[in-house]
């Protein structure tokens, strides 16, 4: 898609239904609108896990974009893909309670690494980027009862590797290594500089918001 326009788009779309990501986009001022891709999060044969969140991140970004009226405004497009990734095996979301629980003694007492890969895209002039951010996680070495407790609270069946780092999975981890929104599911620390790639300066998104 391409537009051109002398100004800069003063919108921001989410390419993405998690609630954490709005939530940490939310806590630095900014407040997206959020229209989700709805494309599956497939994994290729032979990729690599950082190729494979480049790949879906640019695809949610592109989708979302794509379906927009030529007629709306200028927006940047902002979308994101996280995996946890032990030993080059990525840990999708548990598929039941039993899996999440096999997921979590894998990683206890181990570090495991978070990739996200973050899209941005302007939709005036189609100017985009792909970075990715990546925070190693160790984890300590709980015990079966920690691991049960924790899954019978339902918080890791819709988590990638079955945690949730902002909630309940805080007391697994020993140490993060890196970006914590990261891990999460954005590294906002990074948006600004990722921004100024395509020439949209982020404070002006933020008094766009304000006004």
């Amino acid at each position: 898609m391409s537009r051109a326009t002398a100004s800069q788009p003063t919108c921001l779309l989410l390419a993405s239904a998690s609630p954490r990501r709005l939530d940490l986009l939310r806590g630095i001022g900014l407040s997206p609108i959020c229209r989700p891709s709805g494309l599956s999060e497939d994994e290729r044969p032979g990729e690599s896990p950082r190729a494979t969140v480049l790949r879906l991140a640019e695809a949610k970004g592109r989708a979302v974009a794509a379906t927009l009226d030529p007629s709306e405004p200028a927006c940047v497009v902002l979308a994101a893909d996280t995996a946890v990734v032990l030993q080059e095996l990525m840990l999708g979301k548990p598929r039941d309670a039993i899996e999440a629980a096999e997921m979590l003694r894998s990683l206890r007492g181990r570090v495991h690494e978070v990739m996200t890969a973050v899209f941005l895209m302007r939709t005036d002039d189609g100017r985009a980027v792909c970075e990715i951010e990546t925070s190693r996680v160790r984890f300590r070495d709980y015990d079966d009862e920690t691991i049960r407790t924790y899954v019978a609270g339902g918080e890791p069946l819709d988590k990638a590797g079955a945690y949730g780092i902002q909630g309940g999975g805080a007391v697994l981890a020993d140490r993060v290594e890196g970006s914590w929104t990261n891990v999460v599911g954005l590294p906002v620390e990074r948006l600004e500089k990722w921004m100024k790639r395509i020439e949209i300066n982020l404070r002006n998104l933020r008094e766009t918001n304000e006004a």
